[in-house]
């Protein structure tokens, strides 16, 4: 039975599941992870294409479940984890995700990955559609932010395509989407400070009804002048500018 504590929604159409290890291109060369396997259903598949197979799994008793099925299964190994606690940097060879992960941990978990990107290569998760329209997003639209930035700036996202709730048990409230984000080889955009670029991006972010120039006064009291070195109009706002954009405004601020 699924644990509303744990955000359980399993997904057993094995048209669907099939479709989203297809997406993730896994192949027999590759090692893979999948966190929070629940009832196995993917974990099988993935078992049969991969060359190495790390579940995560948190519930208790699913883990006992797995471990009954996969235990003599030389190529899969079993972790009664956290996969927010879980240290992927350990796994020591290049490394692709695939899992359908429980919407409350889809951010910090996506972000705990990407500290292990000298040896991840890509995530194909199933996820709120909500966020995964925020990863892809492009500037102009009212998903873009920081988010979009933030795994943009290190990966290709995008949307593969969109799973109805009524696929999932239980049914949850909203639909989901399999998004596949790929490890860049380096950033997306080359800046002189990273810190000081996302810095720029979160407080340009912080109130989006503001324009650039009245979001970043607080940090930077004498910003207009600059955004306008940066060759960039002070009035618009930041759901317009490029990852480009913002890495001139970063690099010009790091001038100051």
């Amino acid at each position: 039975m699924a644990k509303k504590s744990l955000g359980q929604h399993f997904l057993f159409d094995p048209a669907i599941i099939s479709r989203i290890v297809d997406a993730s291109g896994v192949t027999a060369d590759d090692t893979v992870v999948e966190i929070g396997p629940g009832p196995g259903a993917m974990t099988r598949i993935l078992a049969f294409r991969a060359k190495r197979l790390i579940a995560i799994e948190l519930d208790d008793e699913l883990y006992m479940r797995l471990l009954a099925e996969f235990e003599n299964v030389a190529k899969v190994e079993l972790h009664h984890a956290d996969a927010l606690k879980f240290d992927f940097a350990s796994i020591g060879l290049p490394f692709k995700v695939v899992a359908n992960i429980p919407y409350y941990i889809t951010t910090p978990l996506i972000f705990a990955l990407m500290d292990a990107k000298p040896l991840l290569r890509s995530m194909t998760l199933t996820i709120q559609k909500e966020v995964a329209a925020r990863i892809v997003a492009k500037p102009g639209s009212k998903d873009y932010g920081v988010l979009s930035l933030s795994v943009q700036y290190f990966a290709d996202a995008r949307l593969e395509f969109i799973v109805p709730a009524s696929a999932f048990r239980p049914v949850p409230k909203v639909d989901s989407a399999v998004i596949r984000i790929d490890v860049l080889e380096k950033p997306a955009v080359q800046v002189s400070d990273e810190a000081l670029f996302f810095r720029i991006v979160r407080a340009g972010f912080s109130q989006r009804r503001k324009t650039l120039a009245n979001a970043l006064k607080p940090l930077f009291p004498d910003i207009r002048q600059v955004i306008i070195g940066a060759e960039i109009d002070p009035v618009r706002r930041a759901e317009t500018l490029s990852m480009e954009e913002f890495a001139r405004l970063a690099d010009e601020v790091g001038r100051i």
